[in-house]
């Protein structure tokens, strides 16, 4: 009888170590980002680029005169906003969608299918300033 209970208990104790192990896995997925990230728009801040790196900067930054300047928001729900630059100099918003790929980052779909899915790969973030890795995707 014992025997059976502890087979019991063996397979119960995997089966719970195996979701654990799987709720870890997603969890960990989800990215560490400060909460002044979220609801705050991001205006491309070119002159402080590096390689491959792009600055962003809150919209309420100081920015050195220029034509206009792409940018996006990001929203704690999923929800994102990319600003391009619009036939007349204007912002011209392209809303999509956004979620975790890793712990780092962020797979972008865009409601418009012209608009190509991105990743974006988060360098550094701070709530003065954003540094990505932009990465077009194919599908």
């Amino acid at each position: 009888m014992h025997g059976q209970a502890d087979k019991r208990m063996k397979k119960s104790f995997l089966l719970g170590l195996g979701a654990l192990v799987l709720m870890g896995t997603k969890c960990g997925a989800r990215p560490d980002l400060p909460a002044t990230v979220y609801g705050q728009t991001w205006l491309y801040s070119y002159e402080e680029d590096s390689a491959d790196v792009r600055t962003y900067r809150p919209n309420t930054f100081d920015f050195p005169p220029s034509r206009g300047r792409t940018g996006f928001l990001l929203q704690e729900d999923g929800r994102f906003t990319r600003y391009g630059i619009a036939p007349a100099d204007g912002l011209e918003e392209q809303p999509g969608k956004w979620e975790a790929s890793g712990k780092d980052q962020l797979r972008v779909t865009f409601d418009n299918p012209k608009h190509k899915p991105e990743v974006l790969e988060i360098i550094s973030v701070s709530p003065e300033k954003l540094k990505i890795r932009r990465k077009t995707t194919q599908e």
